[in-house]
């Protein structure tokens, strides 16, 4: 009996050490499966019917303090480039920046992370705010050193189509509102000259889907994959695959 004891303990401190490994590093999730559409205009509040092809996918919130916003987004490619719907609650406009390629992190935004060929520590950032200015960056990731650089000629067939929709206000710093979604658009020309673009049915990348809100005065995020701090951690970003 005594013998038996022992074993069931020794069985329940695995299990409990499992759980708690478990609980630290959560498995990769299933790849999120990308649907292909027909090209479009972009608007910015994602009315287009194309869009009906595509799912929500929920963001969560990492950290404690402000509003709990409810934060989403779809996602679909086509033959050109790939297209993302976000949208958002939100009660204010708190940023200070209104010109592109400013410090954009510094206030509220909706942040992509685009890493085609994972064996490659090097990735695409983009973030837009309510202004409907963007930051655009290529990122090397090199043993945790990170810096960015702006695409070359980042314009025309290489430029992302952007456009931005708000809710219960106007578009200036400060202004009160209910919500704000950004509709966009990456020709796969952007990319270059990363592998693995563009994606051909069953090519899987791995990405992250962000949000960062101040109306707290200080930094809250939001992820769809399961990053601890920084945005910037690309090896817990998360599988999707082109259908």
């Amino acid at each position: 009996m005594k013998r038996l004891i022992i074993f069931w303990g020794i069985l329940a401190l695995n299990l409990s050490v499992q759980n708690i490994a478990f609980a630290e590093n959560p498995p990769a999730k299933e790849p999120l499966q990308v649907k292909k559409c027909l090209d479009f205009s972009i608007t910015g509040n994602g009315n287009n019917a194309e869009w009906t092809k595509a799912s929500w996918n929920e963001l969560i919130k990492l950290d404690k303090g402000g509003a709990d916003y409810k934060s989403k987004f779809k996602i679909m490619y086509s033959v050109n480039g790939i297209y993302i719907l976000f949208n958002g609650e939100d009660n204010k406009i708190a940023t200070k920046y209104d010109k592109d390629f400013d410090n954009l992190f510094l206030g509220d935004v909706f942040e992509v992370f685009f890493h085609p060929e994972p064996k490659t520590p090097v990735y695409l950032e983009y973030e837009i705010n309510q202004m409907n200015k963007e930051l655009v960056l290529i990122i090397p990731n090199l043993n945790g050193r990170v810096q960015g650089w702006t695409p070359w000629h980042y314009e025309n067939e290489r430029k992302v189509v952007k456009n931005i929709s708000l809710s219960g206000g106007k578009m200036e710093l400060g202004s009160a509102i209910r919500s704000w979604s950004a509709e966009l658009f990456f020709p796969y020309k952007l990319f270059s000259p990363l592998s693995n673009v563009p994606p051909a049915s069953g090519t899987i990348w791995n990405a992250n889907f962000c949000r960062l809100d101040y109306d707290t005065g200080s930094m809250i995020k939001w992820a769809w994959a399961p990053i601890n701090k920084s945005f910037h951690e690309f090896e817990k970003y998360q599988p999707i695959r082109f259908e």
